[in-house]
């Protein structure tokens, strides 16, 4: 069993206590994170009004030949479990460096959380260093009438107000591989610059595998205004995706009104 002190020193609890430091600038909004009980999929309600994730509209409108090619590589048993062990491992890293933001500290000596930890450090060390402050931490954030999520940090990043992503990751990533990473900040921009009157003029995503390799990825200027322009085409396509189903579930629940108007017309003639 770990003594007091070699919880300490294993953690760096010291270098936890201070966090970042915090400018109120912005008073964010408040909403509830849902599970749609129809369809099983994320929905954030804001003031009495649902509206979808952008993790949902990304995921129901990107090319899943990939995911498809990938679970017929490892087999479906093979390929749940490293999805599960990674999305474990993925929200104990976020723990941790939420914690480190708001200077509270985290102690997690499970398996997973000793794996999480040193990536999360990793993620502190490196990208977290031009931090110089920070207005929010998992922020929701929401487009009125269209999308809403929750971001990990908005703050003040090398002198620009910044939207940040924390990933994690299997392996190092391909900048050809995280296009929905990019569309995901450019969600979160828009809905910033939308509900606050903002003007984010960056996205940084911190990447970090197990063995501590970092990556990071950056989006700003006329790059982040083409991610904006892409993701306003995933969102209009999600409409669209939506429309023909809502339209699909109206036909099939007309079908028996239809069949008895036959029927009656039929008897008649």
């Amino acid at each position: 069993m770990m003594s007091d002190k070699d919880i300490q020193e294993y953690h760096d609890l010291d270098k936890l206590k201070p966090g970042l430091k915090k400018n109120n600038k912005y008073n964010y909004i408040r909403g509830k994170q849902l599970t749609d009980p129809g369809s099983g999929t994320r929905v954030y309600d804001i003031d009495n009004y649902r509206l979808p994730s952008v993790t949902t509209i990304l995921g129901a409108t990107k090319n899943k030949q990939f995911l498809k090619d990938w679970i017929a590589s490892k087999g479906e048993k093979e390929a749940e479990r490293i999805k599960n062990h990674s999305s474990s491992r993925g929200t104990a890293m976020h723990k941790f460096l939420e914690h480190h933001i708001l200077g509270t500290g985290c102690v997690d000596l499970t398996p997973i959380g000793q794996e999480a930890r040193p990536m999360a450090d990793k993620i502190i060390e490196i990208g977290l260093t031009p931090v110089e402050e920070y207005y929010g931490s998992e922020v929701m954030l929401h487009y009125p009438g269209l999308y809403a999520g929750s971001t990990d940090l908005v703050c003040l990043h090398n002198s620009m107000e910044t939207i940040v992503d924390f990933k994690q990751s299997n392996r190092p990533k391909r900048e050809e591989w995280i296009e929905d990473y990019y569309l995901q900040i450019a969600m979160y921009a828009m809905a910033h610059d939308y509900v606050y009157g903002s003007k984010i003029e960056q996205g940084v995503i911190m990447v970090c595998t197990p063995d501590l390799y970092y990556q990071e990825f950056k989006t700003q200027g006329i790059n982040l205004r083409s991610w904006k322009h892409k993701a306003l085409k995933r969102i209009d396509m999600y409409n669209e995706l939506m429309h023909d189903e809502k339209e699909n579930i109206v036909k099939q629940g007309d079908m028996p009104a239809l069949l008895a108007e036959f029927e009656k017309n039929a008897k008649k003639k």
